[in-house]
């Protein structure tokens, strides 16, 4: 599981992270402000980025179709989604890595993302910020 959320969520501290207008845009550095985990038949967890190991930042691709890690992290991480569609303000990617499926919703006008990660039994849930990597 730990693999599939460093592979697909960039984490930084969140909160005060202003996210951006990413229309028009299609590559984009992403963070997590919010990370929850929810095991069956148990509770969900709040969790931070450093709990889970997880790289401060991703950058997603659309023309590639890759979800990596920064070169500054070193971790040297990346994944594909196979599934990508951009309408109504919104992006959605889609993908299966290692018997997890995963989903992003980022809303265009903000930049907010909205990441789920799913396995049998335990999902990964995480709110965050995007912006251009033109900056």
């Amino acid at each position: 599981m730990k693999k599939a959320v460093i592979a697909l969520v960039g984490l930084g501290t969140g909160a005060l992270v202003q996210a951006d207008d990413l229309r028009g845009v299609d590559e984009f550095l992403c963070a997590a402000a919010q990370v929850q985990i929810c095991i069956e038949g148990d509770t969900c967890y709040t969790a931070s980025a450093w709990e889970l190991d997880v790289p401060d930042f991703v950058v997603i691709d659309l023309a590639k179709k890759t979800v990596s890690t920064t070169k500054a992290s070193g971790l040297n991480r990346s994944t594909t989604f196979t599934s990508t569609s951009r309408s109504d303000a919104q992006i959605v990617l889609q993908g299966l890595e290692a018997g997890r499926a995963f989903s992003f919703v980022i809303d265009e006008a903000t930049g907010r993302i909205t990441v789920a990660v799913a396995r049998d039994g335990i999902a990964v849930n995480i709110f965050g910020v995007c912006t251009g990597t033109d900056l």
